[in-house]
């Protein structure tokens, strides 16, 4: 009888210790206030074009529990600022962005972590009609609470390469061998949704 007591105390007990669930998958909505993609490349071979894509959209989700998470970005090539308005319409014209043919470009990745921090992207771009693989290199991550909406806002700054002449751009110059190269450089932040 006695036993019998104790047993059902040590059940009761148990059952009154709440279940920890696991850390669900975090999803963060991208700040496309404070969210540039932008690429740099030669120029004639004498000086750098640097040009960033004022518009861009998306989510990350990431599990800390797992170590991996995804990325999912739109990007508006028609929103490329070189700050030369020449530039601009070369840019978006049909020998290059042809932004009225494609509007929109799309970068889609899993996440890689190294240790506690996300270290690298596994991702396709989407650009031109044309899916490539581009993968990036994370080079700074962190986490703070934001001081006004008192949520997590996380933020990112992350690298990879491609060629134009990936995309079928039709100016030579940019679209052969060594002179193709581009350069990307990706700022992004994004904040916690409930």
């Amino acid at each position: 009888m006695q036993n019998a007591r104790r047993n059902s105390l040590v059940l009761a007990a148990l059952l009154a210790v709440p279940f920890v669930a696991a850390a669900a998958p975090a999803t963060y909505k991208v700040d496309t206030d404070h969210t540039f993609p932008s690429l740099e490349f030669a120029h004639m071979g004498i000086s750098i074009w640097r040009g960033k894509f004022d518009r861009t959209s998306g989510t990350i989700v990431l599990d800390r529990e797992k170590k991996t998470g995804t990325v999912d970005l739109a990007i508006d090539p028609a929103s490329i600022n070189f700050g030369l308005k020449s530039m601009y319409a070369h840019a978006t014209g049909e020998d290059w962005f042809d932004v009225a043919k494609y509007p929109t470009a799309t970068y889609k990745g899993t996440i890689r972590f190294t240790g506690d921090k996300p270290s690298a992207v596994d991702g396709t771009l989407v650009f031109r009609g044309v899916t490539t693989p581009v993968p990036l290199t994370i080079n700074l991550f962190g986490c703070v609470p934001h001081p006004m909406l008192k949520k997590e806002q996380c933020g990112a700054d992350a690298s990879g390469e491609v060629n134009w002449g990936q995309f079928g751009m039709k100016h030579s110059e940019y679209a052969k061998g060594d002179a193709g190269k581009v350069t990307l450089r990706i700022q992004v932040e994004a904040l916690k949704q409930d």
